[in-house]
């Protein structure tokens, strides 16, 4: 015995195939207890509880209990759930003091550019924001270059998608769906001279959408309905692979379903009085579980009264069912001293590469301008949620418990 708990480790190896032969030993045992009187019953499971602690005594010095199972020593290690290292974000809202509406972030080479609907800067439009790390944001310049022929006053909601190694920018031109291209996220972006509807008398925000499933390319967008809840209202069609020119039809992806959605009572719009026209822009869809929620802003960007709302489907191109409660935004809205119309969002993995955040504008208290700011998504049952927006300092530890894929 003496030579055998010399050699430490050596114990168990020499103890182990006794062992396993011992527990067979007692099982036998306790299974011949079945149907015996209880004078013999009580004299065999003591007996096997004094073999197992006498002979099964580990190198730990504590003895295994009758139920113990002997397995090899490293394969609880093999068999542990990874743990995911928690990360702390910290930054403020907004997370740039200028003005940039409409915000989308592109998440391209490890590292995040943000565009929006901005003032002109240097002959360009739409300014672009960049960061390393999600948290901290500048400003680098503007990414198209302002278009001489045809002139181009109103420039409104860029969206970019990356397609090897080029970058697109969809956006509206006076009022029309128009594409630019660059070589780098930043650009410059030089306009295609093509309008992507030229049919619409009215198309914007354009959201420019892969799906996973099919590895096809989608241009969602908003256009004007003159039936049933008048005003502007989603749609999608297929992109080609040029990635500049749309293929197949136009089809229609969600009307107006609720009052919280008119933008304006008695207005004349195609020289008609319209008694509510209402508004559904703003489409980011984003697959999480097999299925396709479609966020989408409505109201009047103008007001309290804008927020975000969603809709889910089967299918990528539709038909989306709006299952919220009608009476107003669902996924992010309006909040007394905290919010003051937030919407017209874009959606994007966090630095964890797992929590989905909103990405969003809102006013300043002042209410001379629109800007970035965002906040974890909260994937509840009901549906997605922004996580307690505000702005401010905020602080998420991620990864979040429910960040979905």
């Amino acid at each position: 015995m003496q030579a055998i708990r010399q050699t430490g480790g050596g114990y168990l190896r020499q103890r182990r195939p006794m062992r396993q032969r011992l527990v067979v030993l007692v099982e036998s045992m306790n299974l011949f207890c079945i149907g015996q009187s209880r004078p013999v019953m009580f004299t065999l499971r003591v007996w096997s509880s004094v073999l197992l602690c006498t002979f099964c005594m580990p190198v730990f010095g504590r003895p295994l209990s009758p139920n113990a199972v002997l397995t090899g020593p490293s394969s609880q290690k093999k068999d542990a759930a990874p743990v995911s290292a928690q990360m702390r974000l910290e930054y403020q809202n907004p997370v740039w003091d200028g003005y940039l509406a409409d915000p989308q972030v592109l998440k391209t080479g490890g590292e995040y550019y943000a565009y929006g609907t901005g003032p002109e800067h240097k002959g360009r439009q739409f300014p672009v924001l960049h960061s390393k790390d999600f948290a901290n944001w500048e400003f680098l310049g503007n990414a198209l270059e302002t278009l001489a022929d045809p002139k181009v006053k109103a420039y409104w909601a860029p969206e970019v998608a990356e397609k090897g190694g080029r970058f697109y920018l969809y956006y509206a031109g006076e009022y029309r769906m128009r594409v630019a291209v660059a070589d780098h996220p930043a650009g410059p972006f030089k306009d295609t001279g093509r309008i992507l509807f030229p049919d619409e008398p009215f198309s914007i925000d354009g959201h420019p959408y892969r799906d996973p499933k099919s590895g096809k390319w989608y241009l969602f967008f908003a256009k004007d309905f003159l039936d049933q809840r008048v005003g502007t209202a989603l749609a999608v069609a297929e992109l080609s692979d040029d990635m500049i020119s749309i293929t197949g039809p136009v089809r229609t992806v969600l009307r107006a379903v609720g009052d919280w959605q008119i933008y304006q009572r008695n207005r004349t719009m195609y020289g008609r009085v319209f008694d509510a026209w209402h508004t559904v822009e703003a489409p980011f869809v984003v697959l999480r579980d097999g299925r396709y929620y479609c966020f989408y802003s409505g109201g009047n960007w103008q007001t309290p009264g804008y927020g975000v709302g969603f809709a889910i489907s089967d299918q990528v191109t539709g038909p989306y069912r709006d299952e919220a409660d009608l009476e107003g935004a669902t996924v992010l809205k309006s909040i007394p001293g905290k919010l003051i119309g937030p919407g017209h969002n874009s959606v994007v993995l966090g630095p964890d590469d797992q929590t989905h955040f909103i990405v969003y504008h809102s006013w300043n208290p002042e209410r001379t301008k629109r800007q970035m700011c965002l906040d974890p998504i909260e994937w509840t049952p009901q549906g997605p949620r922004a996580d307690n927006p505000a702005r401010g300092k905020r602080v998420v530890i991620l990864p979040r418990s429910n960040g979905g894929n």
